[in-house]
């Protein structure tokens, strides 16, 4: 597959999820909407009516999205992960080197990250000069603010 989709297994059980719920109970939700605006009458002048067919058709939109990243996604598999090496689905505990301050990440695929939780993508800046690093290397990485040196301290599943 040549554009798949790096998943974590938690991360492709929790868009299995959300697909399921978008199918099963908010299309649901969403008809319903539309067709009591219908009983209002006439929908050419029906602001009901057109702000259940816009919710529709984004609910649509979003359903072809997730089954697009569920045909695509590849999940990471755990027992391939020694933990030697920073890797995509490994935690890793870090040292900036200037300011002292420890920090610890989860690498995930892009689909997954949340930088306020910890969860860095592999695509990111930080992601890339993290990965295939072992314990006691130095990662670094230029962003906007000039160079940061990180140390890897740990890296755990």
């Amino acid at each position: 597959m040549a554009d798949e989709i790096l998943l974590t297994k938690e991360g492709y059980d929790k868009i299995v999820a959300e697909h399921e719920e978008l199918v099963s109970v908010r299309r649901a939700e969403v008809a319903e909407r539309i067709k009591e605006a219908i009983s209002y009458g006439d929908i050419s002048e029906n602001s009901e009516y057109d702000a259940a067919k816009n919710e529709q058709a984004e609910l649509e939109e979003k359903i072809l999205k997730l089954e697009n990243m569920i045909r695509k996604g590849k999940i990471i598999n755990d027992s391939e992960l020694t933990g030697e090496h920073v890797n995509l689905g490994l935690k890793v505990k870090v040292k900036d080197l200037d300011e002292g301050e420890v920090m610890e990440f989860s690498i995930v695929g892009s689909t997954e990250a949340d930088p306020f939780e910890g969860r860095i993508s592999n695509e990111s800046k930080v992601g890339k000069a993290l990965l295939g690093k072992a314990v006691g290397d130095v990662a670094e990485v230029q962003a906007e603010i000039g160079l940061i040196r990180y140390k890897i301290m740990e890296i755990t599943k």
